[in-house]
């Protein structure tokens, strides 16, 4: 009895550590990169199944998602455009990356050098930046996009969504 205590222990420990590590190897792979895109369009994001390559997220949404594809094929995916703005800026390739963001007009993947942003939507980081077809008052080109976001100047940061939304 002495010995059948810590005997038994050990056996349902490594029982639950065994069920653990066969729970892990059967659960979903996300995908964080797609190798081979040298087509450079849009990839089909099925929900649930990309991880964001900024923060690491699941990409639930597709309203302010992102893909940046790379002259070699290789294609990254963001649930939020700012957060792809700040990916963007320290890669070699940026200037020569195909960019898709969703349109929040039609639901379509479209350019993203070529969209108007918001600063103003309600995004998965609070970056705030919408991406549009269709250029309205106060919205703002990918160039300027992209320099408030590396200034910090988005809805995020207190100080400017109080300056941007009034608040």
């Amino acid at each position: 009895m002495k010995y059948t205590t810590p005997i038994v222990i050990v056996i349902i420990f490594v029982s639950m550590v065994t069920a653990l590590f066969f729970s892990i190897g059967s659960t979903q792979q996300m995908t964080v990169v797609y190798e081979g895109n040298l087509t450079k369009s849009p990839i089909e994001m099925v929900l649930n199944q990309f991880q964001d390559s900024e923060c690491g997220m699941i990409i639930d949404d597709l309203a302010f998602a992102s893909q940046v594809i790379a002259p070699d094929g290789k294609t990254w995916f963001f649930h939020d455009h700012g957060g792809m703005a700040a990916w963007l800026k320290t890669k070699s390739f940026r200037d020569n990356a195909v960019i898709w963001v969703h349109d929040l007009d039609s639901g379509d993947w479209i350019d993203a050098r070529k969209a108007w942003y918001s600063r103003t939507d309600h995004t998965p980081m609070l970056y705030g930046f919408g991406a549009y077809s269709l250029k309205q008052d106060g919205f703002i080109d990918f160039e300027t996009m992209q320099l408030f976001m590396a200034r910090g100047e988005t809805i995020a940061n207190p100080k400017y969504r109080e300056q941007i939304l009034g608040e």
